[in-house]
């Protein structure tokens, strides 16, 4: 499968081209309509609910963006639908995926972050490709856990798919994982399985031998996150084939 040129084309706004100074927050309809009135494609994230629905969401629990507290897993979609997104002015609430993806209706390309919480469940994969089914605009799928990539080559070998990757894995978020999970990330060593379109790279680990024997013999795009100032917009430039970017208009 060809890797999308708009993969590399223009730089990708993360979350969306989001501002919250001035009342545009991060995964809501208003900063993916700032994205698409810049003409840029837009990362996005999305989160299995209770009732095996989907909603475009970052954080695995609601204390971060909203007024709620607890995990997106224990409510259902009517619940989470109806909740408004901390600091926005439109008075943004949560998306739901299929709601999201009706308002972008392939205005701008979508790279779509599958989370995970490492544990072989793929409910929210399977979901994600029933509802992208009935999709036909532009976009590509990603995530950190192998396992999801392998599935989706199993199961979706249609949809372009890209591994997340950094070299460390040091932070309290992936603590819970074994050293020995995290050397095979960082080092591809699931290439076989997951066989990737693209890699997403975390740019200070940048260059690195994953990343840079991938572009070289393997002729496979990267494209790094997430850059935020001039000194990682520079080595994104030398060392990858695009940006995720947020915080400033590239």
């Amino acid at each position: 499968m060809n890797t999308p040129e708009w993969l590399v084309a223009k730089p990708i706004a993360h979350r969306g081209l989001h501002d919250k100074a001035n009342g545009i927050v991060e995964n809501t309809i208003s900063a993916a309509e700032a994205a698409i009135a810049r003409g840029f494609p837009i990362e996005l994230d999305v989160q299995l609910t209770a009732d095996n629905d989907v909603i475009v969401f970052h954080d695995f629990d609601l204390d971060r963006v909203t007024g709620e507290t607890g995990l997106v897993a224990e409510r259902n979609l009517s619940a989470l639908a109806g909740i408004e997104i901390s600091g926005t002015l439109g008075g943004d609430k949560i998306p739901s995926f299929k709601d999201y993806l009706a308002r972008i209706a392939g205005r701008t390309p979508l790279v779509i972050e599958v989370k995970s919480k490492f544990n072989g469940d793929m409910r929210l994969t399977k979901r994600v490709i029933e509802i992208l089914a009935d999709y036909s605009g532009p976009f590509v799928v990603k995530s950190f856990d192998p396992d999801i990539l392998a599935y989706l080559r199993q199961n979706a070998p249609h949809i372009t798919r890209g591994f997340i990757g950094e070299l460390e894995y040091a932070s309290e978020a992936d603590s819970f994982l074994p050293p020995e999970k995290k050397h095979r990330m960082a080092n591809l060593l699931h290439f076989e399985e997951t066989q990737p379109h693209f890699l997403s790279w975390r740019v200070r680990d940048l260059p690195c031998a994953s990343a840079y024997l991938s572009r070289l013999l393997g002729h496979i795009p990267v494209m790094t996150w997430t850059v935020r100032n001039p000194e990682d917009r520079a080595k994104a430039e030398k060392h990858a084939d695009q940006m995720v970017f947020e915080g400033f208009i590239p």
